[in-house]
């Protein structure tokens, strides 16, 4: 369905942020970008989406393709009326607005269907937004408005929905409700690529996942085979090969370790 091959990103015609990733994101799958802060895993989603052009950035190499067809630099709005419905981080909810308005506005630029069918869609997968659907977005809880915001990428029909961090600044109860719902989305046939820092949860869902550091793709497979990997086992999951929780203080031990840079 999305295929990346090649694909560099530019900030200022300066910062060479994303260096050369190739992905492939499946019809029907679930796809992760692992990686800690700042390893190029949010500006890839942008690129795909281009918003990435309302930073001062924009591919300056390599090709993203979404059913065969080439997408590279096309405006935002036509890549989500093509399908792609990118959620960013940091839970952006029209504050001022009540919970059923920022779904409508959600669903302006779908193709088919009426609003209120697409809200019945939505409140249908999405129990607790019907309740709170007069609520001033504004007030939710920080669990509540990522759902809110899932729910507005589903008002516009999409083939592909791209989360950034939906993990991020919940607690543990909340964090496994969201991913309750991608899991039901999932199930359904939908396509999602996420972008998370909590490698577990993410790895618990995905199909098959992309590890970045500095800007690169340094590690890769499907994800059983990533979860059982040392590396990420001891980096991103904190475990050592026994299982025990690994202490982050040995920095030389760290580096050392981490041979896919080298």
């Amino acid at each position: 369905m999305l295929e990346l091959n090649n694909v560099e990103v530019l900030y200022s015609d300066v910062i060479l942020a994303v260096k050369g990733i190739s992905a492939k994101v499946p019809d029907a799958s679930c796809v992760t970008l692992l990686g800690a802060n700042g390893a190029g895993k949010s500006t890839t989603l942008k690129a795909i989406s281009n918003l990435i052009k309302t930073e001062d950035g924009r591919v300056s190499a390599g090709r993203i393709d979404f059913g065969g067809q080439a997408i590279t630099g096309h405006e935002p709005s036509g890549i989500v009326r093509q399908g792609i419905v990118h959620v960013m981080e940091g839970r952006k909810v029209l504050r001022h607005m009540s919970v059923e308005q920022n779904l409508v506005v959600g669903g302006h630029m779908s193709r088919t269907g009426d609003a209120k069918q697409r809200l019945d869609e939505v409140y249908g997968r999405i129990s607790r937004l019907a309740a709170l659907r007069h609520r001033t977005a504004g007030y939710l809880s920080g669990g509540e408005q990522q759902l809110l915001v899932i729910g507005r990428a589903l008002m516009a029909r999409p083939k592909l929905v791209m989360i950034d961090e939906p993990s991020l600044g919940l607690a543990p109860l909340m964090v496994d409700e969201v991913y309750g719902l991608l899991a039901s989305l999932k199930a359904s046939g939908l396509t999602l690529l996420i972008v998370e820092q909590n490698t577990r949860v993410a790895l618990e869902l995905a199909d098959y996942g992309y590890v970045m550091e500095s800007g690169r793709v340094v590690l890769e497979g499907p994800a059983d085979d990533l979860k059982n990997n040392e590396d990420v086992r001891e980096f991103y999951l904190g475990l050592t090969l026994e299982g025990e929780r690994k202490s982050y203080r040995d920095m030389k031990h760290y580096r050392r370790r981490k041979r896919w840079l080298g």
